[in-house]
């Protein structure tokens, strides 16, 4: 096959002779964001089984979800800050033993109230994983690899979610759901040993080659002062991104939280493997390759010329027009012509974030990239918090109507591309920053 037709073969294939040490911290982030999805995914899987036990309403499950995003736009902000302050080993490492207790404290709730405060613990402990995730993602990649980079270990979000769907009805079947959470939550131990031992910056790392550090660092701009937070705050870069992703990041939320309830109670589905596992893999599934494909397809434009802010909003636009049809998935003929519909959403969904935080990286300095990430994923998860209630007040007004919701999808997509395209700082730092 010719390299040149498939973007991520170009750029792994090229840099065969620079090392790989890269790709390997990169699989660590991967696998971190993939436990960060199978935590949060499983309460979407289990809600059936949960409202039943606990005679939970609707407004009921989106007040627990809303516990979440409030906990997530608060640790957005703060884990950004502390990633930069502190550095990315020490810091990812504290965040994922926090969430990972959080995650297995689900088990011992009993009401509620009780779900509400282990899901805003957990969301103030998971929001460290974007900014940790970006941050040695802009350490250990140049700018042509960036998209492909972000891409996969992006693509550890649907691995998460494809894995829950497996994973959750063979344990409940076994033990329960409440050990459903402590599972889950004992999985971030095993990721917190290897993170220990193998992870460092490009610069300290003991195996990482001078052909591959020269690679990773060459034409980057000088490590620099350290920026003060107000000025993070007054980047026209921050708001930039901060209000395109408010914008589109709770379209995945809403589907993970709610494709499972929806699927169950459009189609008949039951919790298990074959009915409700089955829809939900091959949509994750898409999902893993719209990521890749997505970061891919703006790293090879950029690998053919185009400046890298361009490169990703052509990108970004492609993506909108495939989300479009979407809006017809309430009228679909059927569970697989539904699961069709969302898959090409969902696919586009994650291709479009690929880039998007693709972009981030490329309008921040590298000393404040992973603030601005916590402040447009604070924004984010504000936008989150409104979807929550929203789609409650949406469900519980419409005895549980979901065409309203999806009809309403698209139209963030293109709201949040005029808003990048007028704002994007037109003077930004070079490509090779």
């Amino acid at each position: 096959m010719n390299l040149s037709s498939n973007p991520a073969s170009a750029l792994l294939g090229a840099n065969t002779g620079r090392g790989r040490v890269r790709w390997g911290m990169l699989a660590l982030v991967f696998f971190a964001t993939t436990l960060n999805y199978i935590d949060r995914a499983a309460l979407g899987i289990l809600q059936p089984v949960l409202a039943k036990t606990m005679q939970w309403t609707a407004q009921d499950y989106a007040n627990i979800n809303f516990w979440f995003q409030v906990g997530y736009a608060i640790g957005y902000v703060a884990q950004g800050r502390f990633m930069d302050a502190v550095g990315v080993k020490r810091g990812f490492a504290l965040a994922v033993l926090v969430w990972s207790i959080a995650a297995a404290a689900h088990g011992f709730a009993s009401s509620v109230f009780g779900f509400m405060i282990c899901r805003f613990m957990l969301g103030l402990s998971e929001a460290g994983n974007y900014p940790a995730c970006i941050k040695t993602t802009r350490l250990w990649f140049p700018v042509g690899e960036r998209g492909v980079a972000v891409g996969i270990f992006n693509a550890g979000t649907n691995v998460g979610a494809m894995v829950t769907p497996m994973l959750v009805p063979f344990v409940l079947a076994v033990w329960g759901w409440q050990q459903v959470f402590w599972v889950i939550g004992g999985a971030g131990a095993v990721w917190l040993f290897f993170w220990w031992r193998n992870y460092h910056d490009p610069d300290q790392h003991p195996t990482v080659s001078k052909a591959e550090l020269a690679h990773i660092q060459g034409a980057a701009e000088p490590a620099g002062e350290k920026i003060a937070f107000r000025d993070v705050i007054r980047m026209r870069a921050t708001w930039t991104f901060a209000i395109g992703h408010m914008l589109t990041a709770p379209v995945f939320w809403f589907y993970l939280y709610w494709l499972p309830p929806y699927l169950n109670q459009q189609y008949q589905l039951g919790i298990s493997i074959t009915q409700l596992g089955a829809p939900l893999i091959v949509i994750y599934l898409m999902a893993d390759i719209g990521s890749i494909a997505g970061g891919g397809l703006s790293s090879w434009l950029i690998v053919r010329g185009m400046r890298a802010i361009p490169a990703r909003l052509v990108t970004m636009l492609l993506c909108g027009l495939c989300i479009a049809p979407i809006m017809f998935v309430s009228s679909a003929k059927g569970l697989w012509m539904a699961v069709a519909y969302i898959s090409v959403a969902i696919a586009a969904h994650q291709a479009w974030t690929a880039n998007i935080w693709s972009l981030a990286m490329d309008m921040a300095p590298k000393n404040a990239v992973a603030s601005m990430f916590g402040i447009g994923g604070t924004c984010s998860a504000i936008g989150g918090m409104f979807m929550t209630q929203i789609v409650g007040f949406v469900l519980t007004r419409s005895d549980n109507n979901y065409t309203l919701l999806f009809t309403m999808i698209p139209a963030t997509y293109f709201i949040a591309l005029v808003w990048i395209w007028l704002m994007h700082p037109r003077a930004a730092k070079p490509a090779s920053a």
